[in-house]
Formats: C-alpha cells, structure tokens, sequence
C-alpha cells in the first residue's frame, strides 16, 4: 500500500514537471511566433519584372517598425514593346517609354510575411517611333500621371533559420491594383498622324501596369536588415 501510494505521487510529479515543461515550450514558441510583431527591419529589394520584361530597373526600399510598413521605391527607363504593349500600339509601330515611376506606400502587417499597402504613385510617359531615336524631336507625346490604389505583399526569408549572412535573402511577390486618377495629357487623348499606317490615330492616358491596365504584377527579390537592438 505505502509502495502504491509513493508510486502515485512520483507519478503525479513526473505530470506536474510534464506538464510545466509542457507549457513553458508553448510559451516559448508562442513567443517566438510572435517576435515578428515587434520587428524594426529594413528591406532592400529590387523589381525583376522591370529588368527581364522592360529592360529597365526598379529598386524599392521598406522600413519596418513592428506591424507597420513604409515604402519607397524608383523604376528607371521602362520600355514598352512587344508582349508588354497592346495591340493598337504594335499597330502604330509606337513604344511607350517611362524614364521613371516613383513613389511610397504605407501599410499593415497582417502576418509576418503578408502585408497590405496604401499606394500614391507618380509615372512619366513618353511615345516614340519603334527602333527610332529617341530625341526630344523625335517624341510624338509625352504625358504624365497620378495613381492611386492598393498593393498585397508577401516576403520570404527562405533561409531566415540560418545563423549566417544568408538569412536575410528576402523574396517578395506583389499584386497591386494602382488606377490612373491624374494626367497632364489634356482631355485624357491626344490625336496624331501616324507615319507608319499613315490615318490619325490617338495615344490616351494609360495606366502603368503591363498592357497599360491598372494590374500590376511583380517578384522582387533583396535582402533584410535586422535593425532592433538586441537587449
């Protein structure tokens, strides 16, 4: 009997220690699940759809502080042909150029790879002849313009375990819906004549995704700077 009852109470302490083992490893982890949130980093990314489709370069810079994110990024020297125009431009035999497209976002994290942005962008358009020069004389038009809208991010760390430099290689896919809700063209169109079908034909205000629509779709990739101070 006096063995039975010792065996029960080594038993119930081996639970108890289980059991406080148990939860000190759930606080543990939940902790670290919830480190992101008082994150302090700041990311260095840099567009691939402006290098391998438009044969330009788009560099994007964000600040992290804990659930929030601010943004700033630059393209330069976007070129607009082929699969990336439409069909009325091929048509024309007229590239778009965007020397630059500027501008910030502000937003929230809502997990630690998933964010949601607020976006006001600036876009410069220029119209010239394909293969033509492209001289201040030789440019049919040039315009620009004002969006706004909103932008989903994802960022990876796929290394983001390592203790080593490789843990802050950062992907981050985007989709971002940024309408056109300003233009300097006057009445939104301006009319011409074209030297290659030789009628009048018209160059409107456009939007500054690919296909000229308001849908933007990137994969930029960088690296991620931890800069909360470790106490």
């Amino acid at each position: 009997m006096y063995k039975k009852i010792e065996i029960m109470k080594h038993t119930k302490s081996l639970s108890l220690k289980a059991i406080i083992a148990g939860l000190a490893i759930v606080a543990c982890f939940n902790t670290k699940a919830q480190d992101w949130k008082s994150d302090q980093r700041v990311n260095v990314l840099f567009g691939l759809n402006q290098v391998l489709l438009l044969s330009g370069f788009n560099m994007e810079v964000n600040y992290i502080y804990k659930r929030f994110i601010f943004d700033y990024s630059h393209g330069v020297s976007l070129v607009f042909k082929g699969s990336t125009s439409t069909s009325s431009f091929k048509k024309q035999g007229v590239e778009v150029h965007m020397p630059w497209t500027t501008g910030f976002g502000v937003g929230y994290r809502l997990t630690e790879w998933l964010n949601i942005r607020v976006e006001p962008k600036w876009h410069r358009f220029e119209f010239y002849y394909e293969n033509g020069p492209k001289n201040k004389s030789d440019k049919i038009t040039s315009y620009n313009t004002n969006s706004l809208g909103l932008g989903l991010y994802s960022s990876f760390r796929p290394f983001k375990k390592q203790d080593n430099f490789l843990n802050g290689i950062m992907i981050s896919p985007s989709i971002r819906f940024w309408p056109t809700v300003y233009s300097t063209l006057k009445d939104g169109k301006f009319t011409y004549f074209n030297k290659n079908t030789l009628a009048n034909e018209e160059i409107k205000t456009l939007d500054p995704g690919l296909g000229f629509t308001p849908l933007v779709i990137n994969v930029s990739v960088g690296y991620s700077f931890n800069i909360k101070k470790k106490r």
